[in-house]
């Protein structure tokens, strides 16, 4: 429909074009000619004003899209310094809840036999009670502290959906954006027709007109393309993020002499822990180059805390192994554990992938000791 519109301006501009040759050529004096190439002037100055305030609200809507594109990479950085801290709230909850219940285990396997031996022992009336308190002290705090790291988790985890929800809502703001650039240059494309057929009118190139609406066309083609390659690209990621699970197939593999087995046995390292010259930021892991769908393991037996989605760590996997151990697998094309789920040293977690803040297959192994990372290689 719009190039019928576009052919159909183009065939009466070259009618009024002939018609107002035939009225130079019937032109009965000089002034009437003068006249016309006035009027045709301020024509064409009109539409060059026009043309200036539609490039001046283009470069303010393109502006606002940097803007909106600078807060949509802080917000997403925020997103995963919350998703961080979601996991040592976690951690320190899983921690929490196994040191009440390895004393609740004490106190089964051993009866009170225990508890009233001491009480037993106690020389006098006083010290018998405060030994009594004190048991029950103990038990509150542990009921206690528990309940207090399950509100901090409960805490960070609306924090992350209300950044998550502030995303969204830049990116819905960045898509009108997008929408009021590409009308704007509508405006403009055809402005610069009306500028280029005045032109032509007037005595310039026909050639010139041709080629601008040769570009305009070519421009308005290669953002469609972009707009939708970037859709698609949305899509498979929400694709990614939304089934991430499938089954293992490989049995346990353990590897190598240290406290770790080898996450993924065969790769190549691809960037080591620590600074990077190359970007100007540390590295917090270790990068495992591999071809997609090579099998991942568990460095150690632990608890599956995540097994999930991630914008910047793709299809990822965090494990608790306790005593201030905890292990990330990052990018995985799917992983082959579930949450909550414990898992033997040398399991297979996942498949190398490519997914999430990834260029190439491979797998980010990060190592924490006590909230802080630490050279994966000093244990493998």
């Amino acid at each position: 429909m719009k190039r019928q519109k576009k052919r159909l301006i183009s065939i009466v501009l070259v009618l009024v074009l002939s018609l107002g040759m035939v009225m130079n050529v019937q032109a009965v004096t000089v002034d009437e000619a003068k006249d016309k190439a006035d009027k045709l002037e301020k024509q064409k100055s009109t539409a060059e004003n026009e043309k200036k305030s539609l490039d001046e609200e283009l470069n303010a809507v393109i502006k606002d899209m940097e803007a909106a594109q600078e807060k949509l990479a802080k917000k997403q950085k925020e997103i995963q310094k919350a998703e961080e801290d979601l996991v040592q709230a976690k951690v320190d909850e899983n921690t929490q809840y196994q040191s009440m219940k390895k004393r609740i285990k004490f106190m089964y396997e051993n009866g009170n036999t225990q508890i009233i031996a001491v009480l037993v022992e106690s020389e006098n009336i006083g010290e018998f009670l405060n030994k009594a308190e004190y048991a029950q002290a103990l038990s509150e705090y542990d009921r206690e502290q528990l309940v207090a790291f399950q509100e901090v988790v409960k805490k960070v985890e609306a924090e992350e959906a209300a950044l998550k929800k502030e995303y969204t809502e830049l990116e819905i703001l960045q898509n009108d954006l997008i929408a009021k650039q590409e009308n704007i240059q509508t405006m403009l494309s055809e402005k610069n027709i009306q500028i280029s057929n005045l032109e032509k009118e007037i005595g310039d190139n026909a050639a010139v007109l041709q080629e601008l609406i040769k570009q305009a066309e070519a421009e308005r083609l290669k953002q469609q393309q972009q707009a939708a390659a970037q859709a698609a690209a949305q899509e498979a990621a929400q694709a990614a993020g939304s089934g991430g699970y499938t089954p293992p197939s490989s049995n346990h593999v353990v590897s190598g002499n240290g406290q770790f087995t080898h996450p993924c046995p065969g790769a190549v390292v691809s960037s080591t822990f620590g600074y990077r010259t190359f970007d100007n930021s540390f590295h917090n892991g270790l990068d495992l180059a591999a071809p997609e769908g090579t099998p991942t393991y568990a460095a150690d037996s632990g608890t599956v805390l995540y097994a999930r989605w991630s914008d910047s760590a793709g299809n990822w996997v965090v494990i608790d192994h306790g005593n201030g151990f905890v292990t990330k697998y990052m990018h995985h094309t799917s992983y082959t554990v579930t949450e909550g789920q414990y898992v033997e040293k040398g399991q297979q977690v996942g498949y190398v992938g490519n997914t999430g803040n990834s260029f190439g297959a491979h797998l980010h192994f990060q190592v924490e000791l006590n909230g802080t990372p630490v050279d994966p290689q000093a244990y493998l």
